[in-house]
């Protein structure tokens, strides 16, 4: 009798588990399972009527989640963006998809949150909150570590290719797009993690390879150039330092470097612009301004073919600069024939091949109207013009004209025979000419080729 009593105990405790997961699946038919939670508002328990009133009553509180690793980094309030709700449909459909047979469940495995069903946002207030939280982002990676892809560096004086770091920055523009998109979806929250930026490019990349390799060759081409006579090499290091990669990972130099490089070539050797050292008959070495005899290099056109020369990994020796001028820039402005005008001594000699083929007394310009000086050159030779000024036509058999001014060489049938050289200039000068005794003027006209150099000094 007893043994049948303890059978008994067991089935009566079966009654009661079954008794009351009926009772409860039976009232979850109509009312909320446990732990469940719509727009982060706990209806636990409630009734589809009470459920809509505690939601409307209660929907302002209703946030969009910015998570940080699954926790709340920031929240916003979601009338903030504008938002409406349909609460009715929500909790319609919320309460159709629970299961109640399952109400245990709820305790064991908490739900997630059900969002509000959106109808409609503002799109002005979703603009402003997104430019807010770019602000916030940036603010925010400045104390994290940047992620950085693997790339090419120079270090202890060759190219090497840097590791990757795989660092914790969000990556903002795609974080503001997909917020955006979440707001517009309805969705609840979104993970910053999620946006963490990545390397894209690693060490072990078989292109960044090639590019190491590319660039390495390189760093060995030789160039240099002629100009003025003297060769002028390119540094190897020079080089390397303008060597890049571009946007398609190719090799490529930096074209600001290259083009302060030869802006500096031409600061320092256009002779547009640089006086040129002369050894003079009579006065040694003296410094001649620029005049209309000279060359500068164009910059822009050098840059373009220095990069291609370097990049075609060829090299060049002894290469002329892109230029542009009266003359070229690979041999000495003045060579060994060229004209010289001493204006203090007030004599010209011709020189031909380094020899004296011509000398004469000159009379110079006047104080109020000097001659310049300068490195120019016999642009032209015509016979029986007329040289017209404001207050003078003086028709000459020989002229050569050797600036743009109307500067030049010619004869002069007024001058006294006596008065050229000495300080006759002073009073019968020029208005800037090279007054030239006739005949040694015909003489000089027969001898020079247009083109020859005119130092005057």
């Amino acid at each position: 009798m007893k043994r049948k009593s303890w059978l008994l105990v067991p089935l009566v405790l079966v009654l009661i588990i079954v008794s009351i997961y009926s009772y409860f699946a039976i009232i979850y038919q109509n009312k909320f399972l446990p732990n469940t939670t719509v727009g982060q508002i706990n209806i636990s328990q409630l009734s589809k009527k009470e459920a809509i009133k505690k939601i409307k009553d209660n929907v302002h509180q209703d946030e969009f989640l910015v998570l940080d690793s699954g926790k709340t980094w920031k929240a916003i309030p979601k009338q903030q963006l504008g938002i409406t709700f349909d609460v009715d449909k929500t909790v319609d459909n919320t309460i159709k998809k629970q299961n109640p047979w399952l109400w245990f469940m709820n305790y064991i495995n908490k739900p997630k949150n059900v969002p509000i069903i959106m109808t409609d946002y503002n799109k002005d207030a979703l603009a402003k909150e997104a430019t807010e939280l770019r602000t916030t982002l940036t603010e925010f990676n400045k104390k994290r570590t940047p992620t950085k892809n693997a790339m090419i560096e120079m270090k202890d004086g060759t190219f090497q290719i840097t590791n990757e770091v795989a660092g914790n920055t969000i990556d903002i523009d795609k974080f503001i797009s997909a917020f955006e998109s979440h707001v517009k979806e309805g969705e609840g929250t979104i993970e910053l993690e999620t946006y963490v930026q990545k390397p894209t490019v690693l060490a072990t990349d078989s292109k960044l390879k090639k590019e190491l390799e590319d660039i390495n060759k390189l760093t060995d081409v030789s160039a240099t150039y002629l100009i003025n006579g003297q060769e002028i090499a390119i540094p190897k290091e020079t080089i390397a330092s303008w060597l890049t990669t571009n946007e398609k990972g190719d090799v490529d130099l930096k074209k600001d470097l290259v083009k302060e490089y030869v802006t500096q070539l031409g600061q320092t050797y256009n002779t547009s612009t640089n006086p040129t050292k002369f050894n003079s008959t009579k006065r040694g070495e003296v410094t001649v301004p620029a005049g209309t005899y000279s060359w500068t290099i164009w910059t822009d056109n050098e840059v373009e073919q220095l990069t291609e020369l370097i990049l075609s990994g060829k090299g060049f020796t002894n290469r002329v600069p892109a230029y542009q001028g009266s003359t070229t820039p690979e041999t000495p402005l003045i060579s060994n024939t060229y004209i010289e005008v001493d204006l203090q001594a007030q004599h010209m000699w011709y020189y031909k091949d380094g020899k004296v083929a011509l000398e004469t007394p000159i009379i110079s310009g006047k104080p109020s109207t000097p001659t310049p000086p300068g490195v120019f050159y016999v642009w032209n030779k015509k016979r029986n013009e007329i040289l017209r000024g404001e207050d003078y036509a003086s028709p000459v058999d020989y002229w050569m004209p050797i600036d743009w001014t109307g500067v030049g060489i010619h004869d002069s049938p007024w001058q006294n025979a006596n008065a050229y050289g000495g300080t006759s200039y002073t009073t019968v000068g020029s208005h800037g000419c090279i007054n030239t005794p006739p005949d040694v003027c015909a003489k000089l006209f027969n001898m020079i080729d247009v083109g020859v150099p005119v130092v005057v000094f």
